[in-house]
Formats: structure tokens, sequence, C-alpha cells
């Protein structure tokens, strides 16, 4: 791994909490909000891009990213004591395959129906690995999310 590959996941990353925070502000989210779902957008995004150098599958990395940005929703959900929505539909920002959708009607109206179904196969196999990611965080109890002090198991008589 070379130091120019560090620095473009750096800037990268960057962009991405930058954009989650963006799109924070357009999806009114709450002010004190924005950082942690910059954090939320920047992880999952990070996930994606090493995914991707190291495998070069895009329905994977989006999955492992989709379950690495949830799982972080939930985690800032509880400790911020706030919807994880708020942290979730901003943080999933960068990895939605906006670019798959917008390519799969341009070549459907172009009428190169062959290239419009591959593009839009992955376009959907995106999403759903995206849908698997997020559900099957969400499904997990709560207790994988929380910090609990220990509790004390001797009785004063």
């Amino acid at each position: 791994m070379t130091l120019s590959v560090l620095l473009d996941w750096t800037i990268q990353t960057v962009i991405a909490f930058v954009a989650t925070i963006a799109f924070s502000i357009i999806f009114h989210s709450p002010k004190n909000q924005y950082i942690f779902a910059g954090f939320t957008g920047a992880f999952g995004w990070l996930i994606y891009i090493v995914h991707m150098h190291f495998w070069s599958d895009a329905v994977f990395a989006s999955f492992f990213a989709a379950l690495g940005l949830t799982y972080m929703s939930r985690i800032f959900s509880f400790a911020r004591k706030a919807p994880v929505t708020i942290f979730l539909i901003s943080g999933i920002f960068p990895i939605v395959p906006g670019a798959g959708i917008y390519y799969t009607g341009y070549h459907i109206f172009m009428n190169e129906n062959a290239q419009a179904l591959s593009v839009g196969m992955e376009t959907i196999k995106i999403a759903i690995a995206i849908a698997l990611g997020i559900g099957i965080v969400v499904s997990l109890p709560r207790f994988f999310f929380t910090l609990r002090k220990a509790e004390k198991k001797g009785r004063t008589s």
C-alpha cells in the first residue's frame, strides 16, 4: 500500500464526511447531530473504498459499508439519545448507487437495452445488499450498542 493510496482514501473520507453533513442539513437533522452523521457517512465510505481497493466488488463493498454505517448509526443513536434515522439516512448517502440509477435510465432512453439491463441489474444488487446490511444490524438486540455498567452482585444484610 502506497502513500498515494492512503492520501486518496483520506481525501475521499473527508469529502464523504462533508457531503454527509451537507445532506444532514438538507434532511433537516438537528444541528447538534451533524458531526456524528458526518462520521457515520465517512465511516461507511471508508469501508466501501477499502473493500473496493482489495476485492473490487461493488455489491459486497456496499453490503459491508451498510453493515458498518448502520452499526455506527445505532451506537450514535443510543449514545446521543436520538433516532437512528438521523444518522442512518444521512450516513447512507455516500454509498447509494445514484449513478447506477441514472445510467440505467439513460441507457433505457437511448434504446441501449443490453447496457441498461447490465447497469440496472448491478444497481439492483447494490440496493439489495445495502438493504440487507441495514436489516441485519437493525435486527440486532440493543445490548450490542450500549455500554452497561457492571451490576453489583453483593447484598447488604
